[in-house]
């Protein structure tokens, strides 16, 4: 992906980036492009996490204008350069679910549905046989809290 940018952007001077990538943050890189070591990819890196983004590559072009920036002036054209792209950009915010499976019987029905009702993003598939039986997605984050508060019910078994 960025030889294409770059191949995009072969008459640009610097082709400067930085990324993260995984749900911890703990995947970067950064590449300044022949410019002074930190005054290109470290502050595009600085907005990413400023920003709390991840799985995002941002990419800045540089021409050259006629005048000598200096470090200082090239950190700050950076910076801003990438503060814009992230405003300008859609940003799209995705959670990482957890699945819990349940066994329980239909008297149980309605007290596993008030626990549910409690969770704004909570999910289900269910199959209702001789028993119920469902699958249950939900933010990582409220994955123990929610099957707790499912297993605390006299008769419901996680599968």
């Amino acid at each position: 992906m960025l030889a294409a940018y770059r191949k995009k952007y072969n008459d640009a001077g610097h082709v400067c980036w930085a990324y993260k990538i995984g749900c911890k943050g703990d995947n970067f890189r950064w590449n300044d492009d022949g410019e002074p070591s930190g005054t290109a990819g470290r502050p595009i890196l600085g907005q990413i996490n400023s920003h709390e983004l991840t799985d995002v590559l941002l990419l800045v072009a540089r021409y050259f204008g006629g005048t000598l920036l200096g470090t200082g002036g090239l950190v700050k054209a950076y910076k801003e350069a990438a503060a814009e792209a992230i405003a300008n950009a859609q940003v799209v915010e995705k959670t990482i679910d957890e699945g819990i499976e349940i066994a329980f019987e239909y008297v149980l029905l309605n007290d596993v549905m008030r626990i549910l009702k409690q969770f704004e993003e909570v999910r289900w598939e269910q199959n209702f046989g001789e028993s119920c039986e469902m699958r249950i997605y939900i933010r990582r984050s409220l994955s123990e809290k929610l099957s707790g508060m499912l297993t605390a019910i006299h008769g419901v078994t996680k599968k």
